[in-house]
Formats: structure tokens, C-alpha cells, sequence
């Protein structure tokens, strides 16, 4: 099993997808191992984006990423940060296919609703910056043996 993390971006929060986001991650067979909505402050925003550092984006993402609450969430499952980044779909959302979340939801370049980790170094980093340790459960369902067995 391999663990990933989400964050809901402002955008996706205030356009009310909190809830559709979610049942996909479930519905694919995901356990959600922590999740919580909070604003983010400017100085974990600038760590969460400290790869960007000294690009022409690097503010604005730091400025958007604390603009609202964010829905940030640990997952786990089998290769799931390959399989959460193609539901998620490609960054820039007039790219993304048709049924991935960016692709059904977004349009625009920042307001691409949703990030997800692209490696299990930066899964780890993230999951590290955002939760504590004691805030990440760890759990079966009786349907887990329905989807890995």
C-alpha cells in the first residue's frame, strides 16, 4: 500500500466540490487516512511550494493556495499516487481529459481545483508538512478485500 497526498485547492472548496472529489477517491477504492479544512498560512504555503521558489508563478501560488480553506486529506492504496495524479488529470485544466477531475471541473491555469503529490519522496514531504503523525489513521474495511484480494 502506498500512502499520497490531496489538497482541495480554494477554488474547489468554494465552487462546493469538497464532496464530489471525495466520493471518487472513495468510489475508486481509496481509504482516506486523514483529512481537514483549513486556511493555509503563508509561511506552510511557501514551504509546501519551496520547489517553485524563484519562478515567475511562485507567488501567485502561494498567495491562491492561502486565499480560502483548503480540504487537505492523506490516501492509501495500491500505486496510489500514479492513480490519484491520472484521476486528477494534467495540470493545466484545458488539457486534462474528460473524466478527470480537472477535465470535468477546471478551466484555468491556478484554479485547477486540486493537487496531488507526483513522487513518494514529495508524498512524504507533504504528508509530513501538512499532518502530524497522530492526525493519520490507519484502518482496514471489510470492502478492502474486494478490491486488493
Amino acid at each position: 500500500m502506498e500512502r499520497t497526498f490531496v489538497a482541495i485547492k480554494p477554488d474547489g472548496v468554494q465552487r462546493g466540490l469538497v464532496g464530489p472529489i471525495l466520493t471518487r477517491f472513495e468510489q475508486r477504492g481509496f481509504r482516506i487516512l486523514a483529512l481537514k479544512m483549513l486556511t493555509v498560512p503563508r509561511e506552510m504555503a511557501e514551504k509546501h511550494y519551496a520547489v517553485h521558489q524563484g519562478k515567475f508563478f511562485y507567488e501567485d501560488l502561494v498567495k491562491y493556495i492561502g486565499s480560502g480553506p483548503v480540504v487537505a486529506m492523506v490516501l492509501e492504496g495500491v500505486e496510489a499516487i500514479k492513480a490519484v495524479r491520472l484521476m486528477v488529470g494534467a495540470t493545466r485544466p484545458y488539457e486534462a481529459a474528460p473524466g478527470t477531475i480537472r477535465g470535468d471541473y477546471a478551466l484555468t491555469g491556478l484554479r485547477n481545483l486540486i493537487h496531488a503529490s507526483d513522487s513518494p519522496e514529495t508524498a512524504q514531504a507533504e504528508i509530513a508538512l501538512w499532518f502530524a503523525p497522530e492526525e493519520i489513521q490507519s484502518y482496514t474495511r471489510d470492502l478492502d478485500r474486494w478490491i486488493y484480494e
